[in-house]
């Protein structure tokens, strides 16, 4: 083979080895980046915390407000989420919405108050007028308008309220989104941290008892939730979910739970198995 035909061939192959290279360090790149999200993105629960009530914000007519305005004589619903999230918050202020129609015997804006907090500081309060017309519209219920609170803040307010009740999360420049646990968190009258919802589903028995609890300033007990994480899993597709960590984590617990149940039956049946032929030797002799 001449200079000439070998030249393309090693092009090719110099080329080749580069999209490899490339392709290794984007999945290193990718898996620093998903250690750091299982790491840094989860409810550090701090029951009885109290909650700076001072922290200024701005309510969904542009209004200021402190968080006194709303936490004083009654339980708060707090969660944190951001207004234009492509999924995550979107199903827990949905779940949340559900559960608050169930609420039968207890009233918003009357028996407690809901107060949802955007952790980007880019948005605007229009836009957050805009999430409380259509929640307060699908919640159809009379104390809406004045019991459900849609605010916007700057960055030290937000940090200052999500370092208060533990939820931890950081924005990732390279996709423009933010990583984010999912759930709330209910407050007593005086502030303090009373409960945990990680879930974007809230039971309405549990949702009731929780408040109610609250409003007598008492506090619950840690829970032992899989935390939900608002971040994209498939950088090819641009489609956000669950983080892959969390499924792996539950089909790692299912194998360990299947694992260990072969053994024991393993084990069991040999125990028998070797009874039996003991029994059968000594009836023997």
């Amino acid at each position: 083979m001449t200079t000439t035909h070998r030249v393309p061939s090693i092009l090719r192959a110099a080329g080749l080895g580069l999209a490899v290279l490339a392709a290794s360090s984007q999945r290193t790149a990718q898996g620093q980046q998903l250690g750091r999200v299982t790491r840094e993105v989860k409810f550090d629960q701090r029951l009885d915390a109290a909650v700076p009530l001072d922290l200024q914000f701005r309510d969904e007519a542009g209004r200021d407000v402190r968080l006194a305005d709303f936490v004083h004589d009654r339980p708060v619903i707090l969660s944190l989420v951001y207004y234009e999230c492509p999924m995550l918050c979107t199903q827990v202020l949905n779940g949340l919405s559900t559960s608050l129609k169930q609420l039968d015997s207890l009233s918003i804006g009357e028996d407690f108050q809901v107060v949802t907090i955007s952790i980007d500081p880019k948005e605007t309060a229009e836009l957050a007028a805009r999430k409380k017309k259509a929640y307060v519209a699908a919640l159809g219920a009379e104390g809406g308008d004045k019991g459900w609170h849609f605010l916007t803040g700057d960055a030290a307010s937000i940090a200052a309220v999500s370092e208060a009740v533990g939820f931890r999360y950081f924005y990732d420049e390279e996709i423009g989104e933010y990583a984010h646990p999912g759930g709330m968190v209910i407050l007593t009258p005086d502030g303090r941290v009373s409960r945990y919802f990680i879930d974007v589903v809230f039971p309405r028995l549990d949702l009731r008892l929780a408040l109610v609890e609250s409003s007598e300033g008492r506090i619950g007990n840690l829970i032992d939730a899989v935390t939900l994480l608002c971040y994209r899993h498939d950088p090819t597709t641009g489609k956000y979910g669950l983080a892959v960590t969390n499924v792996l984590r539950l089909l790692g617990g299912l194998t360990a739970v299947l694992l260990g149940g072969s053994i024991f039956f393993m084990l069991r049946r040999e125990r028998l198995l070797t009874r039996n032929v003991a029994a059968e030797r000594a009836t023997g002799s």
